[in-house]
């Protein structure tokens, strides 16, 4: 039988919040794919389709008690890391990068899955370590090698985006249960120190982005070409943009990936500033509800698992938000709900189903 403060509890304010991001989000995908279609299912529709099953996985979220997954965590990373060694071996390759496993016409990005199972292990860890005071280096061997693990597996494929991502991500949940300061000022000096051997681990067009942040118009046709056409784009939407299916730069195809990394830049152009802070307001609501929730949280487990969530959605909208904008480089990061990918799509309402799952049990109390 369902307890009924389950559905008492039940966070309608935070499916409204994902409902309307989801919803902006295919009208742009919409504006941004309707001129240039072909045949088969047009991508705002499988953006819809996506949606839906991802709803499906929210639900299967919410119904079992988020505690089950204390004894699922390390499997789940476990299957994940498999994930990503497979798509070394047998992944499929899209302009250069080979990141997704295809089963049949069904391709999935398992990057995306990384992400949560890395938030299970890294939350089932804390919650089984909790320190009275600060935690020391030799506190976290366990958890920077889970890190390390997926975080080098994804920069093989290469994917640079998701492993900066990843790494900040994680940091920041290390961060906020606390470190001691000398580890963090040493750790920040030893990532000075290895700058430059770090460089020379990227690949050539990784440094060319790196570059060309610092200066796209050296090179206005090549590698600056992204950056450059998505600067015009929204300082062309101006205060209330030039209208849905009027912006020049998305319906003439001037903007490169404009309905996955820059779709934000597509939004911008036709809806301005009025509609970008719309967005922009949405996901601080969306942000703030969900430290909320880690804030109620009755156990640490709960707790750590909301704070992960976060922060995933956190450095997404960052990083994808300052790339579109020229301030931080170009690293294939998409903003959730609003970029097309049935991979992201799936794992971000995964995520919310988390959230819904901890808000709804937080009158439990763990011994």
């Amino acid at each position: 039988m369902i307890d009924r403060r389950l559905i008492q509890n039940f966070d309608w304010y935070l499916i409204l919040i994902t409902f309307i991001l989801i919803s902006i989000g295919t009208f742009n995908i919409y504006s941004a794919t309707h001129l240039t279609d072909g045949g088969g299912t047009s991508i705002y529709i499988k953006q819809m389709y996506w949606a839906a099953i991802g709803f499906v996985f929210l639900l299967v979220v919410v119904l079992f008690d988020y505690h089950l997954l204390l004894s699922l965590a390390y499997p789940f990373y476990g299957i994940s890391l498999a994930l990503l060694l497979g798509v070394l071996l047998f992944g499929r390759t899209i302009s250069g990068s080979q990141r997704w496993i295809t089963f049949a016409s069904f391709s999935f990005q398992p990057s995306e899955l990384v992400k949560i199972a890395l938030i299970l292990a890294l939350a089932k860890f804390f919650f089984l370590n909790e320190r009275p005071d600060k935690y020391q280096l030799k506190d976290l061997a366990i958890p920077l090698a889970l890190i390390a693990a997926p975080a080098l597996l994804i920069m093989k494929q290469p994917d640079l985006g998701t492993a900066l991502l990843i790494l900040l991500m994680s940091f920041s949940i290390i961060l906020f249960l606390g470190v001691n300061w000398k580890l963090l000022a040493v750790s920040l000096g030893g990532l000075v120190v290895a700058f430059p051997f770090l460089w020379h681990l990227l690949k050539d067009y990784q440094k060319k982005r790196i570059l060309i942040f610092i200066q796209p118009e050296s090179d206005p046709l090549g590698a600056g070409y992204h950056i450059l056409q998505s600067k015009i784009a929204v300082g062309s939407g101006s205060f209330f943009g030039k209208g849905f299916l009027k912006g020049t730069q998305g319906q003439l195809r001037f903007l490169p990936e404009q309905h996955t990394d820059f779709a934000f830049s597509v939004l911008a152009e036709e809806w301005g500033f009025l509609g970008s802070f719309i967005v922009v307001t949405l996901f601080l609501v969306l942000l703030l509800w969900s430290l909320n929730i880690a804030r109620q949280a009755k156990d640490r487990f709960g707790m750590i698992l909301a704070l992960g969530v976060t922060a995933i959605f956190f450095w997404q909208s960052v990083i994808n938000i300052g790339m579109v904008l020229g301030v931080v480089p170009v690293v294939g990061v998409p903003l959730p709900f609003i970029s097309y990918g049935g991979s992201s799509i799936l794992a971000s309402l995964v995520g919310i189903g988390l959230l819904l799952n901890i808000h709804m049990r937080r009158f439990i109390i763990q011994s």
